[in-house]
């Protein structure tokens, strides 16, 4: 198969501002699925990267590991307990296992599990269990420092398939969604857990959504943006105070009954979308005064035209691709700028499964399908380019069969979280 070079990549390159080494929180160190790794392999064999080494017994769990520190941290249930886990990043062995919560009960059906992406930071690590607990422990030993209670403290409610956010943490500061009414969203102090701040968000309909929260800075202000449960929607939050500055409350926000996706945000634009019965939209947020904003719609899409189910999106120079739900998890591409779709949803390269993690890194889209197929694509505008695919091994356990976790790639090594397994791939190019 003929390669063909990015049309993006030194335009999408100047404006990275991340260092390559350490993946500390979900979708990287700015939640954007972008992986600062070069000289990694075009193309792969037919059957896929060598595979180094797979950690077993690590729980059952579908968040994405991180990896910071010379260690793997993740997060799955053992014996009836979620909890955290630390692995060497050399060989995958296990350094600690550090229980936080009792698994959550009463959850929806395809919950596989816990699954938060611990952040690491300043040598700790912050997760959630399914049921709310919010954990800091020392990421050395696995000891627990400090604890917090979604929904005892915060006045959360469950979600059908459990807490699922990995919190962002911003100097000083854990920033997380227990979702509870007058704290949609809190702000802790990182080395104890004390409240900085809450914020009110009107009326939070009950539970709230499974996406997680994100810095940006509009006008110049500094924000956290963060998708909410169906009656909330994005908003976007005072990093010092914890002041409403803006709520996009659009069909494409509030619509669906699974609020997933962590929101694209570049310059005074976001990116929202939506699974199930929701939609997408693109929106311009526009300075009123200091600190006043309105939200103007861009454009819409109704359900089910670009819904994306869990999988994320990245942002490749002005185009943003990912995976359709509605349609078998098929690739889409859309302008950033106009909100235009520019191809897409095209047929699944996986074989019509519904979602797909996705991750960029080095001139490639790497799409994780739901049934275990990885699909290597060149990013471009114009068409749908398929490079290569490989088959990963069949999940071990025969009753959670969908594959969910995002794929990491990490000092030339991709990460590939399944059911209670991490299979290690060598991706790095010959001569690199």
């Amino acid at each position: 198969m003929t390669l063909r070079m990015p049309l993006l990549a030194s335009a999408f390159w100047l404006a990275a501002t991340a260092v390559a080494g350490d993946w500390p929180a979900f979708r990287g160190p700015h939640r954007d699925g972008i992986c600062l790794e070069t000289g990694l392999l075009p193309s792969w064999p037919k059957d896929g990267p060598t595979k180094l080494w797979t950690a077993k017994n690590l729980g059952l769990g579908w968040g994405t590991p991180s990896i910071a520190d010379g260690k793997i941290f993740g997060i799955g249930t053992r014996n009836g307990q979620d909890g955290i886990w630390a692995l060497k990043e050399a060989d995958g062995s296990e350094l600690w296992f550090t229980p936080i919560a009792p698994a959550a009960s009463g959850l929806g059906g395809q919950t596989n599990g816990p699954a938060s992406t611990p952040t690491y930071h300043n040598g700790k690590l912050y997760a959630v269990s399914a049921s709310g607990k919010l954990a800091c422990l020392d990421a050395n030993t696995g000891k627990s420092l400090w604890t917090k209670d979604y929904v005892q403290d915060f006045g959360g409610a469950q979600p059908k398939w459990g807490f699922t956010e990995s919190p962002l943490v911003d100097g000083d500061k854990v920033i997380c969604l227990p979702g509870g009414r007058g704290a949609a969203v809190v702000a802790l102090k990182a080395d104890t857990g004390q409240v900085i701040w809450k914020t009110d968000v009107g009326n939070v309909g009950g539970a709230n959504g499974y996406s997680s929260a994100l810095k940006a800075t509009i006008h110049g202000t500094p924000m956290y943006v963060a998708l909410l449960g169906a009656s909330s929607g994005v908003v976007g939050v005072h990093t010092e105070t914890g002041k409403l500055l803006w709520q996009y409350k659009g069909t494409a926000a509030t619509g669906g009954i699974a609020q997933i996706p962590i929101p694209i945000v570049k310059d005074n634009k976001v990116w929202v979308s939506t699974s199930y019965n929701g939609g997408a939209a693109l929106l311009q947020i526009n300075a009123k005064g200091k600190d006043q904003f309105e939200v103007k719609e861009v454009k819409t899409y109704k359900k089910p035209q670009l819904n994306n189910h869990h999988g994320g999106m990245v942002l490749v120079g002005d185009y943003i691709y990912f995976g359709h739900d509605q349609n078998g998890g098929s690739p889409v591409c859309v302008d950033f700028k106009t909100g235009e779709i520019k191809w897409g949803p095209e047929r699944s390269p996986a074989g019509g499964q519904r979602s797909a993690a996705v991750l960029y890194a080095d001139g490639r889209l790497y799409f994780r399908y739901e049934n275990g197929v990885m699909v290597l694509i060149e990013p471009s505008p114009e068409e749908l380019k398929v490079v290569s695919s490989f088959k990963l091994p069949p999940p071990d356990q025969p009753n959670y069969r969908a594959s969910w976790p995002h794929p990491v790639i990490v000092n030339g090594k991709m990460y590939i979280r399944d059911q209670t397994v991490l299979h290690c791939y060598d991706v790095k190019a010959a001569g690199n």
